[in-house]
């Protein structure tokens, strides 16, 4: 599941661009599982994000975090992300956002250990600097402009750029949270058939984890506000990809929509060269405004290929991307919605019969109304919480036949049990906030610092990890 960015080997055709996305097809015995979450940063005091620099900055989180054997990773002289030999690292997203980026594991038991292991980190370096961390998918009370900048080359290029191409661009890197899983393939027809699978059911997962329904101290009309966002943010790099159910899609269609989706910046000697707007095409015909006569290297294409942000994105691996950032115990569900759908045979059967015939336009109007309704958006003469819980009960069939058991003998299917709740109930867990401000917090944003709080729940997340 890792990325190979050290080629220097110049590109020069289409085809060594297909061969290395084929290069990522990995026997089922060896698919791994990677979680990636983000967790907003912030003043206990203030409730506004932490800068950069300071006593109680996000240059003192990371350099507190190498106690625990995490190597810094440096740009201009200022720490900007952490890693680990295990492929794992902890990243800064444009607004401090914190994000750890997990270890490719066999199993989800493994998956929650490893969160639970990061939250105690965390935990113990918040304490000493007095800061706190909570999930969610929207910043519920500081402005943009109260949100600092992380000094990161391409977030410059991106800062400028956005507001080119949408309106809500600077929201999206500055105050929206998410968590993601990145699943493995074993061949380009399985990869097909997961993407489209994941791709249709993406709603229903931006459903069960809607938590954003606030906005500078105040309702936003919205159950997942970081979902909505997306839909203003770039049109050329996001969305839900119609192309995939076309007959033929494969390694190469994904290629020829990644050579259309503008650049952001080329690497070069520790510094980004700003190509905004320009295209990989012109710049595998040397023909590239930035950087005239020059012709990319396989590293180029690596990290424009982190440039796009469909609702499933695939790499040499499938990234899931529909969640909301949100609770510790609705993280480590994720991974377990995700590979209970598409990791087992049988189970990814089902998932397909179940999506057999919906239509494109039923799948467009999905993601357009999810984010303001969640499970209570109307499909075919019910709602999402119908097809909800059946795929939820195909993910605990997946899982169970997965059978991959902890030290106690328990397998995975009880990480699901959060979201068997919510879609039982058929409410997010953004109704259950706005619920508490309209009653017990009178109105309030305030209690949700404490109430999503990652250092509250540490505890009871690390006892479930184990």
């Amino acid at each position: 599941m890792a990325e190979d960015t050290s080629t220097s080997a110049p590109l020069e055709n289409k085809a060594q661009l297909i061969a290395y996305m084929e290069e990522g097809c990995t026997p089922p015995d060896q698919w791994r599982i990677g979680t990636e979450h983000e967790k907003f940063a912030y003043d206990p005091h203030t409730f506004i994000p932490l800068p950069y620099e300071g006593e109680k900055g996000i240059r003192a989180v990371l350099e507190g975090l190498t106690r625990f054997g995490w190597e810094p990773v440096l740009e201009n002289g200022n720490p900007i992300a952490l890693t680990k030999p295990d492929q794992s690292s902890v990243t800064l997203e444009p607004g401090g956002q914190v994000e750890l980026s997990g270890a490719p594991l066999e199993t989800i038991h493994q998956t929650c250990g490893e969160l639970g292991d990061h939250l105690k980190q965390v935990k113990e370096v918040a304490e000493e600097l007095g800061v706190g961390f909570m999930g969610l998918g929207y910043l519920a009370k500081a402005r943009l402009d109260q949100v600092p900048w992380m000094p990161k080359g391409r977030y410059k290029i991106m800062r400028e750029y956005m507001p080119k191409v949408g309106s809500m661009g600077h929201d999206m890197m500055l105050a929206t949270c998410t968590v993601q899983v990145n699943l493995d393939f074993s061949s380009e027809a399985r990869m097909v058939r997961m993407f489209r699978a994941a791709l249709a059911l993406q709603p229903i997962a931006t459903a069960l984890w809607a938590n954003s329904p606030f906005k500078e101290g105040r309702k936003n009309g919205y159950l997942s506000y970081r979902s909505h966002i997306w839909t203003d943010t770039d049109p050329d790099r996001t969305g839900m990809l119609p192309f995939v159910f076309e007959d033929g899609f494969g390694f190469e269609r994904y290629v020829d929509y990644m050579l259309d989706v503008p650049m952001y910046f080329v690497y070069r000697n520790g510094k980004y060269i700003d190509a905004s707007g320009q295209s990989f095409r012109d710049f595998m015909n040397g023909g590239l405004p930035a950087l005239p006569g020059e012709i990319p290297v396989m590293s180029d294409w690596v990290d424009h290929m982190t440039t796009a942000f469909p609702e499933v994105r695939l790499k040499r691996f499938l990234e899931m991307r529909g969640a909301d950032g949100g609770p510790w115990g609705y993280l480590c569900a994720l991974p377990a919605f995700w590979v209970g759908l598409l990791y087992d045979d049988d189970a990814l059967a089902a998932a397909e019969d179940l999506i057999a015939d919906w239509t494109i336009e039923e799948m467009q109007a999905l993601r357009r109304h999810v984010p303001r309704e969640a499970l209570h958006t109307r499909f075919r003469g019910g709602t999402l919480q119908d097809p909800a819980l059946r795929a939820l009960d195909i993910a605990h069939d997946g899982l169970r036949a997965r059978a991959r058991l902890d030290r106690s003998g328990q397998d995975e299917t009880h990480f699901l049990q959060p979201l068997i709740r919510i879609a039982r109930s058929g409410k997010s867990p953004a109704e259950e906030l706005l619920e508490l401000y309209d009653t017990e917090w009178g109105g309030k944003v305030d209690p949700v610092f404490k109430f999503q709080s990652y250092l509250e729940e540490a505890g009871q997340v690390s006892a479930a990890g184990e």
